[in-house]
């Protein structure tokens, strides 16, 4: 820098080789995105505004390097994140031993269940250990948690006290289960409307898109208590945009019993007791139980029936709840599988499989 000042003072700084020398630097520095632009410079022969673009360009290239290093340690901080976690857990463990009776007891009700299914899945054979003197078949510890998340999805707000190594995520998680209750309203309308509509309605270039749009708009920030409500304004959107798309496509319009129908129908999803909503949960659910396990949803052509026009959007709710359960299950993984062997499982070892290594 000196020199340059001295050079500079007196008249004799060589600017053209001074950005020579600047761009060769750049050039080997920067990350490949920035080639193109730190070629551009040299095509620029007035000095500020070449100087003013590398200072441009620099910042960037500062950004650059400052992304790279964090996605460097990620890794590291993540690793790093879960020890600690895990760690301040213990210590609140130590000084309150039984900090852990709503973790236990949710733990004990997904057992429940999947015992419960597995007898069901395997009456002869239950039967046969025990005409035998043998005990049935106890569940994985896996296939026990996995339970458990999928039981938070069906929890009312306050309907029971959270597992205490859930409440950091209990926002997270009530958000899935919100957006999870959207999209099979969702599917639900998108599947009523099609059986009165029938599909060459449906296979209208951007039709079901709009139907999506008119659905989420209405449902969203909505709550439970609030979604008969919601429904009745769909259902009228609705009708309108099918009267619209077969007024465009030159169909006749829909006969007065046909838009009650249609109108009723939609109005009827409200009731949990609805067939339609009912089914379209229980594939959503079968869905995100599969995303969750250790294997993931790797086959397209398996997606549930019925659910096609919210795929996109149901597979990126699935990636936000593997990862909230992700990072849940490595932090307490140790503590889950105390719970479960000591507590749920005091005589005999739940039988191993691939998904026990998770923990």
């Amino acid at each position: 820098m000196e020199l340059i000042r001295q050079e500079a003072e007196h008249g004799v700084l060589d600017i053209c080789g001074l950005t020579t020398y600047i761009l060769d630097t750049m050039a080997m520095l920067c990350a490949p995105v920035r080639d193109e632009e730190v070629q551009g410079l040299q095509s620029l022969t007035d000095p500020a505004q070449l100087f003013r673009e590398i200072f441009r360009v620099l910042d960037l290239m500062k950004m650059d390097m400052l992304n790279f290093s964090i996605q460097s340690l990620r890794p590291h901080l993540r690793d790093h994140s879960i020890q600690y976690e895990r760690k301040k857990f213990q210590e609140l463990l130590d000084k309150l031993p039984n900090s852990l009776d709503h973790t236990t007891e949710w733990l004990r009700e997904a057992a429940a269940e999947v015992s419960a299914s597995l007898s069901e899945s395997q009456p002869h054979s239950a039967a046969l250990q025990g005409a035998v003197g043998g005990s049935p078949a106890l569940p994985s510890l896996t296939a026990v948690l996995n339970q458990g998340y999928m039981n938070l999805l069906c929890w009312e707000p306050g309907q029971k006290e959270y597992p205490e190594t859930l409440l950091m995520d209990q926002a997270r998680l009530q958000e899935v289960r919100a957006q999870v209750n959207q999209l099979a309203t969702t599917a639900a309308v998108l599947l009523v409307t099609s059986s009165t509509c029938g599909s060459a309605l449906f296979g209208s270039p951007g039709f079901v898109a709009r139907l999506k749009l008119v659905t989420k708009v209405l449902l969203e920030g909505l709550s439970c208590t609030r979604c008969e409500e919601a429904l009745q304004d769909i259902s009228d959107q609705v009708l309108q945009e099918v009267s619209r798309a077969l007024s465009q496509l030159g169909y006749p319009a829909l006969t007065s019993d046909r838009c009650a129908s249609l109108k009723g129908q939609i109005k009827s999803i409200a009731d949990k007791s609805n067939t339609v909503w009912h089914v379209i949960e229980q594939r959503i659910h079968l869905f995100l139980s599969r995303f969750i396990s250790p294997d993931g949803w790797n086959s397209q052509k398996d997606f549930p029936k019925g659910l096609d026009a919210i795929q996109e959007e149901l597979q990126e709710v699935g990636r936000r709840f593997r990862s909230v359960i992700h990072h849940n299950r490595q932090v307490f993984g140790p503590f889950y599988l105390g719970i479960l062997k000591k507590v749920l499982f005091p005589e005999a070892e739940p039988e191993s499989d691939a998904g026990t290594d998770s923990f």
